[in-house]
């Protein structure tokens, strides 16, 4: 079998580092360099011909975060690689995944065929903004969910009188699976967007006085409407509201209206995305562990069906 080895860009090193130390490895070095016109240089700084190797690298804002991975896996494949799989934490730009107006790119779908083109022979992933967005490859992705170790850091709260709420419609499934688990009731917020990053909240149902209210969302990006449909909620009677993300994304001036937001009491991210900067307000749980086991058994060709699992 071939050595396995883990190597990263610079969009997440810290996350790469806990991954790699569960796995028992140290991280294979990489050299990045960005040149006074912009332009981007890589290169391993050791042997991987024959290897197993795991790029771990997110894709989010700025487009080098990006051009860094297909840069790493057209190296490792020049490199003589035996198998490039990436490991994407957070997946830029699944939110633009279908032609919803005219003269638009799909550009998920774009990335997707960039990724393929440039030699990955396998992705693994952790909550996709769409799940249909795992049909855009013509190689095997592995979606993994970050609720089991979510759920885990919310049941040592022992919170009491709980339900669990989407921001929007779009997130019901995932926040009815939440509230299975935890064996809480369910709320929904109606939510309207009149253009890009406005949301208006315009109706809730259910019931949240007096209870409980986990907000469970893959993305916070702006927090616009995050955090309108924890002050809505609040209106309604709500006792304290906790929110859920696995995804920070966190543009602009987010992290300053979660710091000035009342209504929200605590928020729970994972660290597929690093923080801008820490707040006392917002905890991070950690995905290197369930990453680490993802890769282990991707290396020794054993199922990974299990680490699906929203329920566990």
């Amino acid at each position: 079998m071939a050595e396995i080895k883990v190597a990263t860009g610079r969009s997440n090193p810290t996350l790469a580092r806990k991954v790699a130390e569960h796995i028992g490895i140290n991280l294979t070095g990489t050299l990045i360099k960005t040149f006074s016109d912009g332009e981007l240089w890589v290169k391993y700084e050791e042997n991987i011909r024959g290897i197993d190797l795991f790029i771990i690298q997110s894709t989010q804002a700025p487009t080098d975060n990006l051009m860094e991975l297909l840069m790493l896996i057209d190296a490792a494949k020049r490199a003589s690689c035996h198998r490039v799989t990436i490991v994407i934490p957070y997946f830029g730009y699944a939110r633009q995944d279908r032609k919803d107006q005219p003269r638009v790119s799909i550009t998920a779908r774009l990335v997707a065929n960039l990724l393929v083109r440039a030699g990955a022979d396998r992705i693994i992933t952790i909550d996709l903004h769409s799940s249909q967005i795992q049909g855009f490859f013509d190689i095997p992705l592995d979606h993994l969910y970050a609720s089991p170790a979510l759920i885990r850091t919310i049941n040592r709260l022992k919170l009491e009188n709980i339900v669990v709420s989407a921001p929007d419609a779009g997130g019901i499934k995932t926040a009815r699976k939440y509230a299975r688990s935890l064996d809480a009731g369910l709320v929904l917020v109606d939510k309207r967007r009149p253009a890009h990053n406005v949301a208006e909240i315009m109706h809730i149902i259910g019931d949240v006085n007096d209870k409980n209210v986990l907000v469970v969302d893959d993305m916070i990006d702006t927090g616009s409407t995050f955090l309108s449909c924890a002050e809505a909620l609040k209106e309604k009677g709500a006792r304290e509201i906790i929110g859920i993300c696995v995804h920070p994304v966190l543009s602009g001036a987010a992290l300053d209206k979660i710091e000035k937001c009342d209504a929200l009491k605590k928020l729970y991210v994972t660290d597929t995305i690093p923080l801008k900067r820490e707040i006392e307000k917002i905890k991070i749980v950690s995905v290197a562990e369930l990453l680490g086991e993802a890769i282990i058994r991707t290396h020794d060709n054993r199922s990974i069906s299990t680490l699906f699992d929203i329920e566990r």
